[in-house]
């Protein structure tokens, strides 16, 4: 069976390298291997970075070149470079093979291959919602169907589809649908300046959007229905006009054509507006919400081997194959090795509620305390605040007692510089691999999505209209995707997590926090020699 000779040639290679190795590569290669043979879906969770240099590559790669049949990978651009310079030719020299090693670009003619296929995540996307999707896509297929799938990096996949699927009105759309439409330049106009007095009446935020509800919605639909009588719309406006038609005549134009509606579920995605408040304009977006029902037929044409480095707590992942539309399929998780990967986390328990006045001035206090011990000081700190007007706030007091060390959404140039950041920013340097190991990373608020934020917002409200749990479903699960990836660097130098939010220890789901956050040694205080005395004996979990 090829599990037996990918775990045979695994083996042989990583016995001939002196370098330390990742501890779960021939469980994984074994189960990537049977995934193959057996043509099952398969979600894996590596606890690990999955930067371009990520170490669990080699146990997707070997399988692959092994396998005779053609297979599928799914990775960004830079991931991508990396494996075919570097880790593809040294198994394809290991193996002796010459397995036909493609990448798929956007001027792909379709075809059928029997050798190994990159394409990065959004063509992906685009290819397998053609026949379907919101998108009026007219050419064929680029990539074959039925093959197995390999999708490196599912942490992103929720950024992906809305990257995707996400369409945007500017500015010079309106333009050229007065062109297109003439005769009806004076309503095109008047509904455009409605919209903008509406947006206007709402009190400005830190997001600098609003969400445009069904009283501004069907005013939409309404005159560009009508405008469509006359003659087609541009393609941007027919695909807003397609989201915007309303379930009931979605319903009635597929029973008159007899399609079935059994399977059909209607996602009213999110329209939203971006507003410049100086310039006096606005940017139209609409969005999917549901993602679940858009990305539950795109695993049902092919074998996927889904691969994150941490997308949920449980093994079982119940709560990402909810939210994602996967269905029957075999899921593990790789633990972080204790021994290597064990964090020293720091939780006053003192610290006021972060809704409360009292927060700001405590957290400061704490990030004194923190910022002036010698062996955090001396190399990068990163201090995470996921609040804009905080953030500014925290950086802004900062720099006035550490100087030009302090620098807000920003690389500092310093070694031993003090980042002030969000957790998407944060997020964004790993990626980007610009960034080195920080000494300590500094938990200032639980990255909870905000309720001030109007596009959250409506997300909640449309988990509250299913009747569905929107706290467990999608709040507490992007927190702790989030906390997990961005204490990953500080592991390998098994590193300071200041933990400054007192939600966990006040609130029941605190444990699963600390859960996210695992494994860890306990600290009850802090001193110079912190990093010097730690050892195994503490409260390791």
């Amino acid at each position: 069976m090829i599990e037996v000779e990918v775990h045979q040639q695994l083996r042989a290679l990583l016995r001939q390298q002196t370098d330390p190795h990742w501890t779960h590569h021939l469980t994984m290669a074994r189960l990537v291997a049977r995934a193959l043979r057996l043509g099952r879906s398969a979600l894996i969770q590596t606890g690990t970075e999955s930067g371009s240099g990520a170490p669990y590559r080699l146990s997707y790669l070997m399988p692959l070149l092994v396998w005779k049949a053609p297979a599928i990978v799914v990775a960004s651009e830079s991931v991508q470079q990396w494996l075919l310079q570097v880790e593809v030719p040294r198994l394809q020299q290991w193996l002796d093979v010459s397995k036909s090693v493609q990448i798929i670009t956007p001027n792909s003619t379709p075809t059928e291959f029997s050798g190994l296929a990159f394409v990065t995540p959004q063509l992906w996307l685009e290819d397998a919602l053609r026949p379907t999707g919101g998108h009026q896509f007219k050419s064929p297929k680029i990539l074959p169907a039925g093959i197995l799938t390999l999708i490196d990096g599912v942490d992103d996949l929720d950024g992906w589809v809305q990257e995707v699927l996400s369409l945007k009105i500017y500015g010079h759309d309106w333009d050229q649908l007065m062109l297109s439409h003439p005769g009806f330049r004076e309503t095109i106009r008047d509904l455009r300046i409605r919209i903008t007095h509406s947006l206007f009446q709402h009190p400005a935020n830190p997001y600098n959007c609003h969400v445009l509800e069904d009283d501004d919605r069907l005013p939409i639909y309404e005159i560009l229905s009508q405008l469509q009588q006359y003659s087609p719309l541009p393609k941007s406006w027919a695909e807003l006009l397609n989201h915007l038609t309303p379930r009931s005549q979605i319903a009635s134009n597929r029973e008159s054509n007899g399609e079935s509606l059994s399977a059909y579920t209607h996602d009213p995605g999110l329209l939203s507006a971006q507003v410049d408040r100086q310039s006096g304009t606005f940017t139209l977006q609409h969005s999917p919400i549901r993602l679940a029902s858009l990305l539950r037929p795109i695993w049902q044409q092919q074998p996927t081997v889904l691969i994150g480095s941490a997308l949920d707590l449980d093994a079982s992942a119940d709560t990402y194959r909810q939210t994602h539309g996967l269905d029957d399929l075999t899921c593990i998780k790789f633990a972080p090795p204790r021994h290597e990967s064990c964090v020293q986390l720091y939780q006053p328990d003192r610290i006021p509620m972060p809704n409360t006045p009292q927060f700001q001035p405590a957290l400061l206090a704490e990030l004194r305390q923190i910022l002036s011990r010698s062996h955090i000081a001396a190399g990068l700190v990163v201090i995470l605040v996921g609040d804009t007007p905080l953030r500014t706030q925290v950086g802004a007091t900062l720099a006035a007692e550490w100087g030009s060390r302090v620098q807000v959404d920003r690389i500092p140039e310093a070694s031993n510089g003090i980042l002030v950041a969000g957790w998407d920013e944060w997020t964004q340097f790993q990626q980007a691999g610009i960034v080195g190991v920080p000494r300590c990373i500094v938990i200032a608020t639980l990255p909870m999505p905000s309720l001030e934020n109007p596009l959250v917002a409506a997300r909640v409200k449309d988990y509250k209209q299913l009747r569905q749990d929107w706290f467990r479903l999608y709040l507490l699960p992007t927190a702790l995707m989030a906390i997990q990836r961005a204490v990953f660097p500080v592991r390998s130098a098994r590193g300071l997590v200041a933990l400054l939010d007192s939600r966990v220890i006040h609130r029941i789901y605190g444990t699963q926090v600390l859960a996210a956050l695992g494994p860890y040694a306990r600290l009850n205080y802090l001193d110079d020699r912190w990093n010097e005395n730690w050892d195994d004996s503490g409260d390791d979990r």
